[in-house]
């Protein structure tokens, strides 16, 4: 009896960690972690515009970057507004708008 349930409970296991993979995998693939990574980043060091380089926005990065010195770190805002914005669009539209439109501002 308890080798059939130890085999229960690997066969359990291991369609479970096939269940994450795939969950996880579906998360890479639609961008949700950049929505993620990119809004927490833009609300720590939005004024760096690190965020910007994240989603592939090398030019406004650094734009943002140098509006950051010449104001001495007040546009760092910016970068405040945009994490929240990221954060509360939905994963479909954040991706719709941000990875495949390629919208690099607001």
């Amino acid at each position: 009896m308890s080798e059939e349930n130890n085999k229960s409970f690997e066969e359990e296991a291991k369609q479970t960690a096939n269940e994450f993979k795939e969950s996880w995998n579906d998360v890479t693939a639609n961008g949700e972690n950049k929505k993620i990574i990119a809004g927490i980043l833009a609300i720590l060091f939005g004024s760096l515009g690190i965020h910007k380089f994240i989603l592939g926005y090398n030019k406004e990065g650094i734009i943002q970057i140098v509006i950051t010195f010449i104001t001495c770190g007040a546009a760092g805002i910016v970068g405040l507004i945009e994490g929240i914005i990221y954060l509360t669009k939905s994963d479909e539209e954040f991706y719709n708008t941000y990875q495949v439109g390629k919208r690099p501002w607001f």
